[in-house]
């Protein structure tokens, strides 16, 4: 995949946009697997699926980065708290349970 400077046409744009949106899909799949395994493990241990200090080490962790990497770090938060959100509805299925931490 050529880096967005050396993209000519919007054929490569688009091609180049289409490749990284495989990536993230990819690295979401990814991401859910942990939070699969992390729900049998919370299970286990007794565990709620939010923990609402982990939630914000995480969003302030994602700040942090995408800080770094030149991204808005407004929107990195807002993507991530859906995604937080969603990962534990996804858990709470995974234990049967409906707890807030």
């Amino acid at each position: 995949m050529k880096p967005p400077s050396e993209c000519l046409d919007m054929v490569d744009i688009r091609a180049g946009i289409d490749a990284l949106d495989r990536e993230l899909v990819a690295l979401l799949a990814r991401r859910a697997a942990f939070i699969d395994r992390a729900a049998q493990i919370k299970e286990a241990a007794g565990l709620p699926a939010n923990i609402p200090a982990r939630v914000e080490d995480v969003v302030a962790k994602v700040r942090v980065a995408a800080g770094e990497a030149g991204f808005d770090v407004d929107l990195a938060e807002r993507l991530w708290r859906e995604m937080i959100d969603w990962s534990i509805a996804r858990e709470e299925r995974h234990m049967g349970d409906r707890k807030d931490g």
